[in-house]
C-alpha cells in the first residue's frame, strides 16, 4: 500500500516486489539464478549492476570462508534516498530474536537485541556537499553501540580487552593479490590470531607501513 499510495508505484509492479522479496527459502547462489532468470528485470541495468556488486561481494565472501554467515534478504530496505549499491544488516548468533533494547530475550535467556550494525554503499551522498559536485565512492556502517554494550553486560565472564586487538597485518608489495591476502589472514583467524589486511585492491607499501 505504502509503494501504491506514498510512492506512486503501478500496483502490479508492487505486487511483482512483494512476490520476490518473499522468497526467503533460498541459498545466496540460487536467489541471484533465480533473479537472472528474470526476462523483464535482467533488462533493466542498474537491476544487472546490483546483481554484478552481489556476485562481488559472495566471491569475497567466499574467500573468507563466510557464506554461510551470509543471506541475500530482498526484504531488506535501508535509506533509498542515499544507499546506491548493497546493503547490510549484522546480527551476533544467538542475540537476534528481539527488534528493539527491552526485556525481551533470546532463547537460551540472552538479550535478543536484533541487529547490532548496518550500513551500505552511498556514492553521491558526499557530493551533494561539494560545490563541483564531485562523485565519492563511499561504503559506510554504523554500530549499534548500546546495543552492543547490553550483549557485553549479558556476559558473565568479561576478559580484559587491549587496545589494539591486532597482531599481525597481511601485507604485500605487488599489485593484485588482494585474494591471496584474504585467503592468508583468513588461515590466521582460523588459528586464532587476530590479524588484518588492506582492503584496498592495490594498497600502496608505504601505507601499509604507516598503518602498521
Amino acid at each position: 500500500k505504502e509503494l501504491v499510495v506514498d510512492k506512486c508505484l503501478d500496483e502490479n509492479i508492487a505486487d511483482k516486489l512483494g512476490e520476490m522479496v518473499s522468497i526467503t527459502d533460498k541459498s545466496s547462489s540460487s536467489l541471484i539464478n533465480i533473479l537472472e532468470q528474470h526476462d523483464e528485470l535482467i533488462l533493466n541495468d542498474e537491476f544487472k549492476g546490483g546483481l554484478e556488486d552481489m556476485k562481488l561481494l559472495l566471491r569475497y565472501c567466499e574467500l573468507f570462508d563466510l557464506n554461510d554467515c551470509v543471506s541475500f534478504d530482498l526484504s531488506l530496505a535501508r535509506g533509498l534516498d542515499y544507499y546506491t549499491g548493497v546493503i547490510y544488516e549484522a546480527v551476533l548468533k544467538g542475540y537476534e530474536s528481539a527488534r528493539c533494547l527491552d526485556e525481551q530475550t533470546a532463547g537460551d535467556g540472552s538479550p535478543g537485541v536484533g541487529s547490532v550494525a548496518g550500513g551500505g554503499r552511498y556514492d553521491h551522498l558526499v557530493g551533494m556537499f561539494d560545490s563541483k559536485g564531485k562523485k565519492v565512492p563511499c561504503v559506510g556502517v554504523s554500530i549499534g553501540i548500546e546495543r552492543i554494550f547490553s550483549i557485553i553486560e549479558s556476559q558473565e565472564d568479561i576478559t580484559k580487552i587491549r587496545t589494539t586487538a591486532t597482531r599481525v597485518f597481511v601485507a604485500s608489495a605487488q599489485k593484485n593479490l588482494l585474494e591471496e591476502r584474504i585467503l592468508l589472514v583468513n588461515e590466521l583467524w582460523k588459528s586464532g590470531i587476530e590479524s588484518e589486511i588492506s582492503y584496498k585492491r592495490n594498497p600502496r607499501m608505504l601505507d601499509q607501513l604507516q598503518y602498521c
